[in-house]
């Protein structure tokens, strides 16, 4: 589980948007979530892109995939779009809002088109709902 910039903030940036779920407690749901499915589940942030073009990278024999809130990278990196192309990692694109409701400049995806699919909009829920997802994409 990758996740971009300001995602640490999670809790205390804009909780009426985002919630007050931190990025610690999603990531400790995430891994309970993944001993019940019987997989371990590796949790990384960072605010730097070229960081999680490494990671994107580095996952490649040794993860089954990945599942990314690349946070506002969504919608401008094309050097993410490059990496998850590049390395064929099955790749779910996340978002706790629903990014279709917000903005103009949040409907584009840069990681849609290189991504198994879309979980947006449940929240911090969503991260749980995605490992399922891929998990099926796995077995399937």
């Amino acid at each position: 589980m990758l996740n971009g910039p300001n995602l640490n903030l999670l809790g205390t940036r804009q909780p009426e948007i985002y919630g007050s779920t931190t990025l610690a407690d999603v990531e400790e749901m995430c891994r309970a979530h993944g001993t019940t499915k019987g997989v371990e589940v590796t949790c990384l942030q960072s605010n730097f892109e070229g960081q999680l073009v490494t990671w994107i990278h580095e996952a490649r024999g040794v993860h089954d995939g990945i599942i990314l809130n690349a946070g506002a990278y969504t919608h401008t990196s094309v050097a993410l779009m490059d990496a998850i192309k590049g390395t064929q990692m099955p790749t779910i694109e996340l978002h706790i809002t629903n990014v279709h409701a917000r903005e103009a400049f949040r409907h584009h995806s840069y990681i849609s088109p290189v991504a198994i699919g879309v979980m947006a909009g449940f929240g911090a829920k969503g991260y749980t709902l995605a490992i399922d997802a891929l998990l099926g994409h796995l077995e399937g």
